[in-house]
């Protein structure tokens, strides 16, 4: 993960051009309380609104945020919503030299209304025919006159990407030696031949593959097979919940977990999914790197409601706050130094306690939901398998670390978990400083390892009572007994 957070530290401030369709996304924000007696239908009482970039738009956005120099190429309506998109564009600090007003379509609007974080009904406003031939020359002059070093290509199926459009974008790409990416919305990926990266989800994949993609043995084949077919150098399809997959031309395949720790609305998460690829790619990182990038990008977008923009800083406090296994990290990796320091930032009272935590019982989990009480982070430093060895005897512990440390982190209430090779954690309660040490009632009179650090630094030592007649010796018992 480390990597990870340096990649997005070292990321360039590229010049990318997005093409494609524009539009507002307005949102309508309210509550649904009861049922419209002229219809079966809930009446939303609406309590704010409010206009985003969509599509396009939202590209720019999630680049912008992440870095990027962008310059917008597309139309919009001789209407209020096309000022407004325009203006919108200018407030990000995108370049809409290349926008061209269209007195003959209406700027695309997609209206939501939403209750309780839930939508309710969309209305649309849009005119999806192509784009007339001057109109579509006027863009690629606007394009092939400015500079860029990667170019978007966000095609909702509005108009404005037609085949010859886009294969001529691709190819003034290429003449340039740029990356090309694409967030496809037609079922021939063909019309995308030699782009660098085409970026369909798991539906528009089936769709254009003729069959269902069930399994990632599927996506796999299936996939393959469509970078082949439709001559791309890189096919990434997200899979929601299961991830990612890449498939290279050559033949090679990469699939990765989601990031995503919750998901509220996937809506736009493809935009920011495309825009992490690109200013990647743009920064010369390889594809690897650019989708794990994208992959944590992603798992910013769909914990938000709407279309949203990930900012460069908001990606790096995800990252320095997460890790692959969730939140284990190593008492020797810069990372932790990197987390705590994060959360001292963000003004949040650090907790630490330390334990074996060999077999994980009632006791435990009161204990440690009572620590996280008394702060807004709880830190668990955990002892490895040859200290639990040293402290508890030759037959322990029972389950390995590994174990003990992924359960452990599956519980809401424990956020970082730090494993540790030494007898005590004092050398691990210097390296975070915790606010407040932790240890149960029965050390009250024993001496607790880092407590006078601790106290020196202006921290407090809570002691928090054990629950009577649980413990992992007595479970360990029982069980020889019954056997």
């Amino acid at each position: 993960m480390t990597d990870l957070i340096s990649a997005v530290q070292q990321l360039s401030n590229p010049r990318i051009a997005v093409v494609g369709d524009f539009m507002i996304d307005r949102y309508i924000f309210g509550d649904a309380e009861r049922v419209s007696p002229e219809a079966p239908v809930p009446v939303v009482h609406a309590t704010a609104e409010q206009d985003r970039l969509g599509g396009a738009g939202n590209v720019a956005a999630n680049l912008v945020g992440l870095g990027a120099q962008v310059l917008c190429c597309g139309v919009h309506g001789a209407d209020r919503s096309g000022e407004q998109l325009c203006d919108l564009l200018k407030e990000l600090g995108a370049n809409t030299d290349a926008m061209l007003e269209c007195s003959d379509r209406p700027t695309i609007q997609k209206i939501r209304v939403m209750a309780r974080n839930q939508q309710m009904l969309r209305v649309d406003r849009e005119d999806t025919c192509a784009l007339s031939a001057a109109s579509e020359q006027q863009l690629q002059e606007k394009l092939f006159a400015a500079d860029w070093d990667a170019i978007v290509l966000s095609d909702y199926g509005k108009g404005c990407l037609s085949h010859e459009f886009t294969q001529s974008l691709i190819a003034e790409a290429q003449r340039r030696g740029v990356p090309s990416l694409v967030d496809p919305k037609h079922k021939n990926l063909s019309r995308y031949a030699n782009a660098t990266m085409v970026t369909p989800n798991r539906s528009e994949a089936e769709w254009s593959a003729g069959c269902p993609m069930s399994s990632l043995d599927t996506v796999k084949q299936e996939g393959s097979k469509l970078c082949v077919d439709a001559q791309l150098q890189s096919l990434l399809i997200t899979l929601g919940a299961e991830g990612m997959y890449l498939l290279d031309a050559d033949g090679s395949a990469t699939h990765i977990p989601t990031f995503a720790r919750q998901v509220y609305d996937v809506t736009g998460a493809g935009d920011t999914v495309i825009s992490a690829l690109a200013i990647s790619l743009a920064s010369g990182y390889d594809s690897i790197t650019a989708m794990h990038l994208a992959n944590a990008a992603a798992g910013i977008a769909v914990s938000k409601v709407g279309t949203t923009m990930v900012g460069r800083e908001e990606l790096l406090r995800y990252l320095r706050s997460s890790t692959p296994a969730g939140k284990v990290v190593a008492e020797t990796d810069e990372q932790l130094l990197a987390i705590t320091e994060h959360f001292r930032l963000e003004g949040r009272k650090i907790v630490f306690t330390n334990g074996c935590f060999d077999i994980l019982h009632a006791g435990h989990v009161r204990y440690l939901r009572a620590a996280r009480g008394l702060g807004d982070v709880l830190v668990l430093g955990l002892n490895d398998d040859d200290s639990v060895s040293r402290l508890k005897g030759a037959d322990r512990p029972y389950n390995k670390l590994e174990d003990r440390a992924e359960v452990l982190a599956a519980l809401e209430f424990i956020d970082l978990v730090v494993p540790f090779a030494d007898d005590t954690p004092e050398s691990l309660v210097q390296k975070i400083c915790p606010d407040v040490l932790v240890k149960g009632a029965d050390y009250k009179d024993k001496g607790v390892a880092g407590a006078e650090f601790v106290k020196k630094n202006g921290g407090e030592v809570e002691f928090i009572d054990i629950l009577p007649g649980r413990s992992t010796t007595g479970i360990a018992e029982r069980i020889r007994e019954s056997n």
